[in-house]
């Protein structure tokens, strides 16, 4: 396991590309003069102003009442690719990261989590390790707009420390194959911007790229979106950026999380500068889940029950279906199978096997 900071990953610096990053605007210039000019008049910020900005909110410069604004106009207008990678390559500059020696996949679902449906993350996500794929999640505690159930409260209803530092979370992942980096303690920053955001009260450019940081610095992430050109606009966010991957895989999933939706589900894989995508049916692979079989009155209890049931073997056809998968779509995006078919045979295996139930066995007494 190697420690570093962010700025070391990429050797590529933002003035190697062509950008100068010193841009002298103010958040207020910024919302007054462009993103907040008017319905008519509103314009995109450059990669440079975008970042500019996003320096200055994190170090406390605008005023709440500035910052909750900025947010709004950001969010009327929508943001671009350009403004989304200058946001994210100042949280890479400033967190505080760790990197497992293993390569994993980096699943970074939305922060605000779940209020409905079971979070199926955690067993999916073992149960991937104990066939092969290392898996990393990070996530916050209860942000806005939903306040819902992350991979952090599921988790702690397992007892599973979620409390550690991002070094010994880079050490769980060598040791288990599956590890949680708390966001509170590697981007600490944006946790200081919580009060405005939930004055705000909808989701803002920050519920984006705070999935998007990859603290692990793993070679494939895998998202979720609602629409597929949401997915297209992540995939270009990382292509401007100064972050390096092989591969970003991004499906339909139940709530905006990273859980694929029952029935026909879109899948967006980006990779060597291309973007495909193509659909999947449960049916098509013999499985069989509805929303209905998923949802839940207390998700971060409910989620941990269903997790401990499948891994056991003693959960509903339908929960066994829905969490192979999940765990499948990790396979298959770091390439661990040679197609959706194989890798939903393997993880059916791992959790057929009892090793996907080893691997939370050793994931709740880590670390050692």
């Amino acid at each position: 396991m190697a420690e570093a900071s962010a700025d070391d990953v990429d050797e590529e610096t933002s003035e190697e590309a062509g950008r100068d990053t010193e841009v002298d605007v103010s958040v207020k210039q910024l919302l007054t003069g462009k993103v907040g000019s008017g319905p008519n008049s509103a314009d995109d910020m450059t990669y440079e102003e975008a970042r500019a900005a996003f320096e200055r909110i994190l170090d406390g410069e605008p005023e709440p009442e500035t910052l909750g604004a900025f947010f709004l106009a950001n969010r009327w207008k929508r943001n671009t690719p350009e403004e989304l990678a200058g946001f994210l390559d100042v949280l890479r500059d400033r967190v505080e990261t760790a990197y497992p020696e293993t390569s994993a996949v980096d699943c970074g679902a939305n922060y605000d989590g779940k209020t409905d449906t079971a979070l199926l993350g955690v067993a999916s996500g073992v149960t991937a390790a104990a066939a092969g794929t290392p898996v990393v999640a990070h996530s916050a505690d209860r942000l806005p707009a939903s306040e819902g159930a992350s991979y952090r409260h599921v988790l702690q209803e397992l007892d599973v420390d979620v409390d550690l530092n991002p070094q010994t979370s880079a050490e769980v992942v060598d040791d288990v194959g599956f590890g949680f980096y708390d966001a509170r303690r590697f981007n600490p920053e944006v946790d200081d911007l919580l009060e405005t955001r939930r004055a705000t009260g909808v989701r803002t450019f920050v519920n984006t790229v705070e999935t998007l940081v990859n603290p692990s610095n793993a070679s494939v992430h895998l998202g979720s979106f609602y629409h597929l050109a949401f997915a297209k606009k992540i995939c270009r966010t990382f292509e401007l950026s100064q972050q390096s991957l092989d591969r970003v895989v991004m499906f339909q999933g139940m709530e905006g999380y990273d859980d694929v939706r029952p029935g026909y589900t879109q899948v967006a894989v980006w990779e060597d500068g291309d973007l495909r995508d193509f659909e999947i049916e449960p049916d098509s692979l013999g499985m069989e889940f509805t929303r209905e079989d998923l949802e839940t009155e207390d998700v971060s209890a409910d989620s941990a029950r269903l997790t401990r049931e499948v891994l056991r073997g003693e959960a509903s056809d339908t929960v066994h279906d829905a969490v192979t998968l999940n765990a499948a779509l990790r396979l298959y995006a770091r390439g661990d199978a040679d197609s959706l078919e194989d890798a939903v045979d393997t993880a059916d295996d791992s959790l057929r096997s009892g090793a996907a139930l080893d691997r939370l066995q050793r994931l709740r007494r880590a670390p050692a």
